[in-house]
């Protein structure tokens, strides 16, 4: 195949929600139609003895809420579809926004009941500043929820969203009789407690038709033609273009854990979703179709297979094509690389590849060489775009409580850190190792991940923080003069980055006033 036709095979998407929306469920199910698992886990396991594939960790499958984003491929009617399943809770958002870096599409799940809800909100507007297109699931359908209109308007007034419902309930919750699709003119059949193997389609091209009636009864069809008639007449007509451009959402209702409703977005999502996109680079434009490879780094995961100690960068192919065993340009380090052993995913189960093409990701066997943002090339220097990082909003002391097992806490810290989910700072008065996290639930995290990864034990002690500034200054006395003053207050970072530790706005503002020559800077990397 021509790199222009495997270009073509190619859909690359994040899933997105609050937490407990279904999202996880969802990528379950998705992965169940291509054929890439046989049985579809549950994301509560204490009942259930499958768990998810996507939610491999084990700290994942123990609390039921998805803490790192996982990658999985899966073939459906000869394309390739990419999913990346990221975390719901706020603690982990940093995650998610930069998984979204490396997507060309989203899904975003609503629970019918709970509607749209803040962490969804958040991550939407991270897609909106992209113009990434947006399709929304209405979830949970089987249960008693929210109007369907009400939702959608909803959607539209937190979400900022342009909506174009695709799909209509029929009824909700006890009454829930099924989905009628707008876009492709036919009825399907809602078969509760888990029938749900072979979805029972009827074509209804037409709503007048009786056989509505004899399908959802007369009272339910009645509706059905009312609401249908009223929500086209209000809502505009599906527009690829301007679904593309991010400007027009389509909306589909159904019930993940029922594995209802899912197919119907499938098949509409293969249809109109974009293959990769162009992506912006400091230095130009990357077009997908360029013979010359590129890509970056949006995710550094540590101990993927805890057996084998192993470290992965997760590589977002930009343009040309990606090849085993060929030299390429690490532009930070400015050095020549190259790959024996590079891997797709099934979340945590990995083959190796020969090759892959611009929409794929590709994961990296990395001994430290990359951080979150690298950018590899075929030789040219490039450096992409829109990479957030983020400034620490929650600190803590890290103390190592087993004296015995330093090695192994340093070791754990430093691997975890470059994950690019919490940082450490070594305060430079004492010596003292402070972690700043986006969300307090990561302390819990790193705590868990450091004994049963690496077998080191860690306690945490408070400390009052309001902020993490990386701070420089072309004025060596001015800066001289900042450093002997603020010296309780300066931290190096992992890198050996000077950062002042300010205790309060307060703190901070006085800081700013009294060094006007020192940049104080919220993030290491601006």
């Amino acid at each position: 195949m021509s790199l222009k036709e495997e270009i073509a095979r190619r859909k690359t998407f994040g899933i997105i929600s609050h937490p407990d929306a279904g999202k996880t469920t969802l990528t379950e199910k998705l992965l169940l139609f291509g054929g890439a698992i046989q049985t579809a886990g549950a994301v509560k396991s204490n009942k259930i003895k499958k768990t998810t594939v996507s939610d491999f960790m084990e700290i994942e499958k123990q609390r039921g809420i998805s803490v790192a984003t996982s990658v999985m491929a899966f073939e459906y009617r000869d394309l390739k579809i990419n999913i990346l399943d990221t975390p719901g809770h706020q603690d982990f958002a940093e995650d998610t926004y930069r998984t979204l870096t490396a997507v060309d599409s989203a899904i975003v799940v609503i629970d019918v009941a709970k509607g749209v809800e803040t962490q969804t909100e958040k991550l939407v507007n991270v897609c909106r500043m992209r113009s990434t297109p947006i399709i929304v699931f209405i979830n949970k359908l089987d249960r008693e929820g929210k109007d369907a209109i009400d939702l959608l308007d909803e959607v539209e007034q937190k979400l900022g969203l342009r909506v174009c419902p695709m799909s209509w309930p029929v009824g909700m919750g006890g009454t829930f009789k099924g989905v009628y699709s707008m876009y492709e003119k036919k009825l399907v059949l809602f078969r509760p407690h888990g029938k749900q193997e072979e979805e029972e389609i009827i074509e209804i091209k037409d709503l007048a038709d009786p056989l509505l009636d004899k399908h959802v009864g007369e009272r339910a069809a009645n509706t059905l033609r009312e609401e249908v008639e009223m929500v086209q007449g209000v809502y505009p007509a599906f527009n690829q273009a301007a679904y593309q451009h991010g400007e027009l959402s389509p909306v589909f209702f159904g019930s993940a854990v029922n594995n209802f409703g899912v197919r119907e977005m499938l098949d509409c999502f293969v249809d109109i979703a974009p293959t990769p996109l162009p992506r912006e680079t400091e230095e130009r434009t990357i077009q997908p179709e360029e013979e010359k490879f590129s890509g970056f780094v949006f995710k550094i995961h540590a101990n993927i297979d805890p057996r084998h100690r192993d470290r992965i960068a997760f590589l977002r192919i930009c343009s040309g094509t990606f090849e085993r065993n060929t030299n390429y340009l690490h532009v930070r380090q400015g050095r020549q690389m190259r790959f024996a052993n590079p891997t797709s995913f099934m979340a945590s189960k990995k083959e190796v590849i020969d090759d892959a093409y611009p929409g794929d990701v590709v994961g990296l066997y990395d001994s430290g060489n990359f951080k979150i943002g690298d950018t590899l090339t075929d030789g040219e220097v490039l450096h992409f775009k829109g990479i957030p990082h983020f400034s620490p909003e929650q600190f803590r002391y890290v103390e190592n409580a087993d004296p015995l097992k330093s090695k192994q806490l340093a070791k754990g810290l430093d691997q975890l850190m470059d994950e690019g989910v919490a940082q450490l700072f070594t305060k430079e008065i004492n010596g003292r190792k402070i972690i700043g996290t986006v969300g307090a639930l990561q302390f819990e995290v790193i705590q868990y991940r450091l004994q049963h990864e690496y077998g080191a034990s860690c306690t945490y002690e408070p400390v009052n923080l309001h902020k993490a500034c990386w701070v420089k200054c072309s004025d060596d006395k001015a800066f001289q003069e900042f450093r002997s003053r603020r010296n309780k207050d300066l931290a190096k970072d992992k890198d050996g980055q000077l950062v002042y530790l300010a205790e309060s706005a307060w703190a901070l503002r006085m800081a700013q006033e009294a060094h006007p020559a020192v940049e104080f800077r919220f993030t290491s990397e601006e």
